[in-house]
């Protein structure tokens, strides 16, 4: 792809994402409809997925930056459906999907009609906390997905790979599938284990946030990398380092923090956009050379295939919800009974993304000269139609599911009232070591600078418990946020002061960056996203 479309791509889908926020609709949804639009647009480039950068080179960075934003000790809780849905699931999936492919479709071979079904089992990882973060999934259901999504691009991918073999006549047996299938797994986990520690050592001794960050966007890649040189999952790697220095982000310094944080959003955002305009610009190539298959044959066994698609969720997340619960009293026990409309949701939420229309593109269109795969643009149709249909009909109609279900969400006030006691018991300890350095006389400050450091802990003690307070009749603020803005605009006055002094020659540029750099970081101390 040269340098102008890329841009262009970039650009524009960053545009759109942009865009839907101020719509009620879902970015990824809008992405793909301007993608499906713009791919006929005259003088609009070609943009085909080429497997060989979108799984190296996209999913990495996308399966890293959620991992890190996942919770170890959440997905560990729920360690027992997260491995049903993204195991057990994908390879159920992979089986029925295939099945009924190979039912439909005229003169298919059963091993490709397979290859097929792993194509299109797994839920993609954008897809599912994309429109997870915007519908507002209970916390349960949203680690569930979000766990299921981070590992089952691995099984997906083995599974495609055995398929494959056996279709080209490579003379796969099922014996070997489930053993390359658990080394892959296998060897994938241990690359992570391996890589984490002393990635995470490096972090902490690097001691300048540009070099930290540098090495943050790196890791990805390099975990995905050896993997795969040594015939493991690159995606387990990536996962299993991510969550390991997620749950140990705390030990890097404050200034690698922010800065982290804003780097991996916008590497998020770009690439997140990116994917899914991406989705939709790939119309016009799946429609090329579709052959006998144009016109009615192809819609109807699109529709077959996107009901067997959603079908064969709904057939393996009930029993895998309830089955466990009637053979182990131990699990009766310990967890609390699930009700029907939770498995509902999650059954719902099996959208499918740009990571199964890559693999569909690495199938390849020739094998030792002979013809590997004549149906192969048949396949990659129905990749798409699957594709966009979880997309568009699933993700639209989620969200109002979700209301007419009435799943409890977060309960914002209990959260509030946890923080506050959280922060309360920080704050006594704080306050015991500051009475324990002041004692020492070498560290003997003024009066008034103990104080403040006094009133800056009393302050942010009592910050989250007035959030839990009256709030002001006239602009509905708590005293919390009036803090915040007033607080704000005085940084905002100051700021001015020191432009207009740079302005008028009184100090310099590199005395402004100094100056402003202060400001900027009180005022993150002071103010708080919402998000």
């Amino acid at each position: 792809m040269h340098v102008l479309p890329l841009l262009l791509l970039v650009a524009g889908s960053a545009a759109v994402a942009g865009a839907a926020r101020r719509t009620p609709v879902p970015a990824p949804l809008l992405l793909v409809a301007a993608g499906l639009v713009i791919a006929y647009v005259p003088g609009v480039p070609g943009y085909e997925l080429d497997p060989e950068v979108v799984l190296p080179l996209l999913l990495p960075p996308l399966l890293y930056t959620a991992a890190t934003d996942s919770s170890y000790l959440d997905l560990r809780a729920h360690l027992r459906p997260i491995a049903l849905l993204s195991v057990g699931y994908v390879l159920f999936a992979t089986l029925a999907v295939g099945w009924v492919t190979y039912l439909i479709v005229p003169g298919l071979p059963l091993p490709a009609a397979l290859v097929f079904g792993a194509v299109v089992a797994p839920p993609d990882a954008v897809a599912a906390t994309a429109v997870a973060r915007r519908v507002g999934l209970p916390s349960k259901i949203t680690t569930i997905l979000q766990g299921e999504s981070l590992v089952n691009d691995a099984t997906a991918i083995t599974a495609y790979k055995v398929a494959l073999a056996a279709a080209v006549g490579e003379g796969a047996t099922w014996s070997g599938g489930i053993r390359e299938f658990l080394l892959a797994a296998v060897g994938g986990v241990v690359v992570g284990l391996v890589l984490m520690m002393p990635i995470h050592w490096l972090r902490t001794r690097l001691n300048e946030a540009l070099l930290q960050n540098t090495l943050s966007l790196l890791i990805p890649f390099v975990a995905y990398g050896i993997a795969e040189q040594v015939h493991a999952s690159g995606v387990l790697a990536v996962v299993v380092v991510a969550l390991y220095l997620g749950h140990r982000a705390w030990e890097v310094d404050f200034a690698t923090r922010l800065q982290e944080e804003a780097v991996w959003k916008m590497v998020a955002f770009v690439l997140e956009s990116a994917v899914f305009a991406l989705i939709g610009l790939q119309l016009p190539v799946v429609l090329k050379g579709l052959g006998p298959y144009e016109g009615v044959s192809a819609a109807w066994y699109a529709v077959v295939v996107f009901l067997a698609v959603v079908a064969a969720r709904f057939v393996w997340v009930y029993p895998a919800t309830f089955l466990p619960r009637i053979v182990s009293p131990r699990i009766r026990k310990r967890e609390e009974n699930p009700t029907w409309k939770a498995p509902f949701v999650i059954g719902w939420a099996g959208m499918r993304g740009v990571v199964s229309l890559a693999i569909a593109f690495s199938i390849p269109l020739t094998v030792d000269g002979g013809d590997a795969f004549p149906e192969r643009n048949l396949l990659l149709f129905l990749t798409f139609t699957t594709v966009i249909a979880t997309l568009v009909v699933q993700g639209l109609t989620l969200p109002p599911l979700i209301r007419l279900l009435k799943l409890p969400g977060r309960d914002p006030q209990a959260e509030t009232l946890a923080e506050a006691n959280a922060q309360a018991q920080a704050s006594r300890a704080a306050e015991q070591r500051l009475d324990e350095l002041l004692a020492d006389e070498r560290n003997v400050l003024p009066p008034p600078l103990a104080d403040r450091l006094r009133s800056v802990l009393e302050r942010r003690r009592n910050a989250v418990w007035e959030r839990l307070g009256a709030v002001n009749p006239v602009t509905g603020e708590t005293a919390d946020d009036t803090y915040r803005r007033l607080s704000r605009k005085m940084i905002s006055a100051e700021r001015e002061v020191f432009v207009r002094l740079r302005d008028h020659r009184y100090i310099d540029d590199e005395m402004l960056r100094t100056l402003l750099r202060r400001l900027d970081l009180e005022e993150a101390a002071a103010y708080r996203e919402a998000a």
